[in-house]
């Protein structure tokens, strides 16, 4: 068997790695994957130290599917609490398990030290800077839907959160794409990420652009997008900080020059925060196909680390 492939960032894809899990996450999607077991005698460790529904479960269930066994850690399950290094915790679990699934509230230098070994495959399911796994999701989702991501014209409303990071980095690689983020005031994305999807999307023939308020919005676009304002497991340090996002919340008003567009969500949502109930439950919308889409990209993802 070929080395274990590790996915702690989309950075650690190559252009065919990135095109090869959309297309495999597509084509799960369909059915048109046939029903493959290629983790048959594999244990999946899944490990959250931070609450989850969608991404839990879909690599929980995706790698049941695939034909593996899993063992489940809660926040308060590992050695971590008690002083054990990650470093010395990676190489414990290297020898019995075949792969790691995790979120952690942290930077990725945690997963970075579970990763330093060549026999466990680390995969995150969102750190605090990125959510790698999301980004995928989501462009399985656009492919599914529209055929292609090359050419798309996709507009994100709300924080340069983890997701908007990994989407950033992950859309600006496909020719012709436009992608533009609306994020309040002091809620953008990194400086480091704003630089490298800049950068990619010179390199790619694709359009980045950031703004920080809601004037003069595109039209005609393919997809509208946003997060909950509330990241899961962080606080904003500003009392007043609904005032500053309240002008940035999704309503049917964008679809009065976007009537072709689709409305996407990470979930979960709260509506009447960043979203109406009328959009995110309305025709346009395909949130919850989305999160459908969390399982068969886990699936994807599970098969090009242990392929």
């Amino acid at each position: 068997m070929a080395p274990v492939r590790h996915l702690i960032s989309i950075d650690d894809l190559d252009d065919a790695d990135l095109q090869a899990l959309v297309a495999r996450g597509a084509e799960f999607s369909a059915g048109t994957a046939g029903r493959p077991t290629p983790l048959a005698g594999d244990v999946v460790g899944v490990y959250f130290s931070r609450t989850s529904t969608r991404t839990r479960t879909a690599f929980s269930s995706g790698a049941l599917r695939l034909g593996a066994q899993i063992i489940a850690y809660g926040p308060d399950d590992l050695q971590l609490n008690t002083g054990e290094t990650s470093e010395d915790t990676g190489r414990v679990m290297s020898r019995m398990l075949d792969v790691l699934v995790a979120r952690t509230a942290g930077d990725p230098a945690e997963m970075r030290a579970w990763a330093a070994q060549d026999r466990m495959a680390v995969i995150n399911a969102m750190s605090a800077d990125e959510h790698p796994t999301q980004a995928l999701t989501d462009l399985t989702t656009m492919r599914r839907h529209f055929g292609q991501v090359e050419g798309l014209r996709v507009l994100y409303v709300g924080e340069g959160n983890n997701t908007a990071s990994a989407l950033s980095l992950a859309l600006t690689r496909f020719p012709g794409v436009e992608f533009e983020l609306r994020t309040p005031p002091g809620y953008g994305l990194t400086p480091s990420y704003r630089e490298r999807a800049a950068e990619q999307a010179a390199r790619y023939g694709a359009v980045f652009r950031e703004r920080h308020d809601m004037g003069e919005l595109p039209a005609d676009l393919d997809v509208v997008y946003t997060t909950r304002w509330q990241t899961t497991g962080t606080s904003k340090p500003d009392p007043d900080w609904r005032t500053v996002f309240a002008p940035f919340q999704v309503t049917e008003a964008l679809w009065e020059t976007n009537p072709k567009a689709v409305f996407m969500h990470d979930l979960p949502a709260h509506r009447g925060d960043e979203v109406t109930a009328e959009v995110l439950d309305g025709p346009a919308s395909i949130a919850f196909a989305q999160a459908e889409n969390k399982m068969h990209s886990a699936m994807a993802v599970l098969d090009w680390c242990r392929a």
